[in-house]
C-alpha cells in the first residue's frame, strides 16, 4: 500500500487534477524555508529535490561541518519534518509546465541520478523555484588534467565524506567562496600553498552603505582570514592560474599576475608546485526551468543571468515564484529570506486573504531581502570578470571539454567564418553540443564569440534548453493524454515526434524508451532538420539512412539543446505516474473547484499579495519559519 507521494501507485482514469497548493523545486535555503513557511500558513507543499535529504549544496553536511548557520538548518529540518511538507527526495525535475489558471505540472525523474526511476508528475497550484546555482568555470590551459577540481565540489566532498582532492591545494578563481574552500582544506589537513584571487577585495569599499548595513558579513570575512592567517596560507589578490603543469595529473601551476581587466601581465608568472587545483570564478543561477516558460532575465552585476522578480519574488509568469540563488547570487541568509517571502507572497495569493500579522511578516522579509541583497550587488561587482581573461587561453586550450573544441577552433570560426554569438559557434564547432550541454563550456564559448564584435556588444544570453536534465525518451512517451486526445506538451515542445533522418517523418519514441536526450535540434549546422538520431557507425553530423536504421537502435544522442528541433509524444504507452500528496484531495478537483482556504472558510478568488500595511481582519494560521540569524 503506497504511504509516500513519490512511490509509484496505480494510474487515475481521466485527466488527473488531483495535486498540491504550492510545489518548491530545491530543497537549498530557500525551497527548505519556502515550504516550511507555506505549510506554516496551511498550504499543501510538495519539495522536490534531487539530493536524499534537505539543504543545499552549503548545508550537505552536518550541522558541524557548517558552522555557519548549520545549527539553524539544522532546527528548520526538524520543523519539517513534522510539517504539511512532502519532501520528495531523489526526484530530478526536468519540466515544469503551466496546464491553466493556478495548474502547474512538475515533471521529474526519480532515482539517485535520474537513471532507472519511474517518471513521476506532481500537479500544483504554484510553483516556487529554488534550484540554486553552478560554479562558473573560466578555461586555462592545462584546466582538464586530473587533480583540477571546482572549488565548489572541493568543499563539497569534503562535506559529504571529509575527502581532500590532494595533499597539497592551490585555491583559485574569484570570490568570497574561495576563502571559505581554503579555510575548509587547511582545518581537514591539506597543505595550502596559496589562494589566488582574480579580483580584489579593495571594490567592496565603493559600496560603504551596503557593508553598513550588513556588519555579519565582515565577520565572516574575518572569520575565514583569520583561520587562514594562523595557518600562514597567503592570499594573492590580482592574480590567476593562468596553466597548470602535469603528464598523468597536477604537479604544479603558474600564477601571474593581471591588470584591470584581468589580462596577463608578461613576466609575472610564478610556478608554486601542487597536486591538485581547487578552482572557481563565481556561480551561475540555474535558471533553465524558467526561461523554458519564457520568464524573463536580467544582467547581474558579474555578468550572469538571474530571473526578473517583482517584490515578493514572482516572475514575469504569474504563479511562478523564484529565491535563492536563481533570482541572484548572495548567499545562504539571502536565499533563506527570499524563500520564506516568496512563500508568504504565494500563500496570500492562493487564500485570497492578508491579515495584519501577515502583512507585517511581509514588510520585514522584505526589509531584511533588500538589506542582503544590497551586498549581494556589491560582491558581484567586486569579482566580475574583466573582459581580458581570455588572452590566457592559447589556441590548443580545450574551451569545451565534452566535444574538445579548442580555443583556436573558437576564434577561427569568429574570425574566418564569421560567427558573431554562441549558437553559431555551437552550429560551426559542436561547442556545447556535448554531455553538459554547455552548462561548463557555455561562458567561455560566450565569452570568446563576443570578442568578434566591439566590446560587450554581443553579451552572452541565457541557455534555453527544452529539458533541465537528461530525460529518457520513454518518459516523454508515458506523457499521457490531457482532455480532447491531445498530447500534453513539454515546456512549449507540443505534439510532435523526433524527426526522422533528413526530416522525412517522425520516430515513434516509443521504439526508443530506454534511451536519453538533454536536447534537440541541428547538429553541427549540417542540414536543417538534422536530427541527432545517429547511428553509431556514421560520422558526426550524419544520420543513418532509413533503410539502415535497425530495428534496435544502438545508442544514440539528441545534442543540441537550443535548435529549432521539437520532440513530443506520438503513442503514449504507460502513463507517468502521477504524484497525489498525503491527506485531503488538493486543489483542482474535478469539476474546477478551488480548495478550502487553509481555515476551512469558503475559498476566495485569488488575490496578489497586499503591499504592506493593508489588513483584513482574518489571516491563514499556523507557525511562521524562523528567520535565518543574520544580526
Amino acid at each position: 500500500m503506497p504511504d509516500s507521494p513519490s512511490e509509484p501507485r496505480a494510474p487515475l482514469d481521466g485527466y488527473d487534477l488531483d495535486g498540491y497548493d504550492l510545489a518548491v523545486i530545491g530543497a537549498g535555503p530557500a525551497g527548505t524555508a519556502g515550504a516550511v513557511a507555506a505549510a506554516g500558513l496551511g498550504l499543501s507543499v510538495a519539495l522536490l529535490d534531487a539530493a536524499d535529504r534537505p539543504g543545499g549544496q552549503y548545508f550537505r553536511g552536518t550541522a558541524s561541518s557548517t558552522p555557519q548557520g548549520g545549527a539553524a538548518f539544522a532546527a528548520l529540518r526538524a520543523r519539517m519534518a513534522t510539517s504539511r511538507v512532502d519532501h520528495l527526495a531523489a526526484h530530478h525535475v526536468w519540466s515544469v509546465t503551466r496546464d491553466g489558471e493556478d495548474a502547474w505540472s512538475v515533471h521529474a525523474l526519480t532515482g539517485p541520478d535520474g537513471d532507472g526511476g519511474e517518471p513521476v508528475r506532481v500537479r500544483a497550484r504554484a510553483v516556487l523555484l529554488a534550484a540554486g546555482a553552478q560554479e562558473r568555470q573560466l578555461p586555462f590551459p592545462g584546466w582538464t588534467l586530473p587533480g583540477v577540481v571546482g572549488a565548489g565540489g572541493a568543499q563539497a566532498m569534503l562535506k559529504s565524506g571529509l575527502v581532500l582532492p590532494g595533499k597539497r591545494v592551490v585555491v583559485a578563481g574569484s570570490g568570497p567562496l574561495l576563502l571559505a574552500v581554503a579555510s575548509s582544506l587547511a582545518a581537514a589537513g591539506a597543505r595550502v600553498p596559496a589562494v589566488v584571487e582574480a579580483s580584489g577585495y579593495l571594490g567592496y569599499a565603493r559600496h560603504p552603505r551596503a557593508l553598513a548595513v550588513n556588519p555579519h558579513k565582515a565577520l565572516e570575512a574575518a572569520y575565514h582570514g583569520g583561520a587562514l592567517l594562523r595557518r600562514r596560507v597567503p592570499v594573492r589578490t590580482r592574480s590567476a592560474v593562468t596553466r597548470v603543469h602535469g603528464t598523468d595529473r597536477v604537479e604544479a601551476v603558474t600564477v601571474t599576475r593581471l591588470d584591470r581587466d584581468w589580462r596577463p601581465v608578461p613576466g609575472t608568472g610564478r610556478r608554486i608546485a601542487c597536486d591538485a587545483l581547487a578552482v572557481g570564478h563565481g556561480l551561475e543561477p540555474r535558471i533553465e526551468l524558467a526561461t523554458g516558460l519564457g520568464c524573463a532575465t536580467r544582467r547581474t552585476p558579474d555578468g550572469t543571468d538571474a530571473l526578473v522578480v517583482n517584490g515578493f519574488q514572482e516572475t514575469t509568469v504569474p504563479g511562478l515564484w523564484a529565491a535563492g540563488e536563481t533570482a541572484g547570487v548572495g548567499g545562504w541568509q539571502l536565499a533563506w529570506s527570499e524563500g520564506e517571502l516568496a512563500a508568504v507572497a504565494a500563500a496570500v495569493r492562493l487564500s485570497g486573504r492578508v491579515g495584519p500579522a501577515v502583512s507585517e511578516r511581509l514588510r520585514a522579509l522584505r526589509r531584511r531581502r533588500d538589506r542582503l541583497r544590497s551586498f549581494a550587488d556589491a560582491m558581484a561587482a567586486a569579482h566580475a570578470p574583466g573582459k581580458g581573461w581570455t588572452d590566457w587561453l592559447t589556441d590548443d586550450t580545450d574551451v569545451c571539454r565534452c566535444e574538445e573544441v579548442t580555443a583556436g577552433r573558437v576564434r577561427e570560426a569568429v574570425a574566418d567564418l564569421g560567427a558573431r554569438d554562441a549558437r553559431t559557434v555551437k552550429l560551426l564547432t559542436r561547442a556545447g553540443m556535448g554531455w553538459c550541454q554547455g552548462r561548463v563550456c557555455g561562458t567561455a564559448v560566450s565569452c570568446l564569440a563576443a570578442g568578434g564584435t566591439a566590446p560587450g556588444s554581443v553579451p552572452p544570453t541565457p541557455a534555453r534548453r527544452p529539458f533541465a536534465v537528461p530525460v529518457p525518451l520513454g518518459a516523454l512517451a508515458a506523457l499521457d493524454e490531457g482532455e480532447g486526445g491531445e498530447s500534453t506538451g513539454v515546456a512549449g515542445l507540443g505534439r510532435c515526434g523526433a524527426a526522422g533522418p533528413g526530416g522525412q517523418g517522425p520516430y515513434v519514441l516509443g521504439e526508443f524508451a530506454d534511451r536519453t536526450l538533454d536536447g534537440v535540434g541541428t547538429r553541427g549546422g549540417q542540414g536543417a532538420a538534422a536530427t541527432g538520431l545517429r547511428d553509431s557507425r556514421a560520422p558526426y553530423g550524419q544520420s543513418a539512412p532509413e533503410a539502415q536504421r535497425p530495428s534496435s537502435p544502438p545508442p544514440f544522442g539528441i545534442r543540441d539543446a537550443s535548435g529549432p528541433g521539437a520532440v513530443g509524444v506520438h503513442e503514449p504507452r504507460d502513463p507517468v505516474v502521477p504524484v497525489q500528496r498525503r491527506g485531503t484531495r488538493g486543489p483542482g478537483t474535478p469539476g474546477g473547484q478551488r480548495p478550502p482556504a487553509p481555515d476551512g472558510r469558503e475559498p476566495a478568488q485569488p488575490a496578489r499579495p497586499a503591499e504592506p500595511g493593508r489588513s483584513e481582519p482574518s489571516r491563514p494560521g499556523g507557525p511562521e519559519a524562523p528567520a535565518p540569524p543574520v544580526d
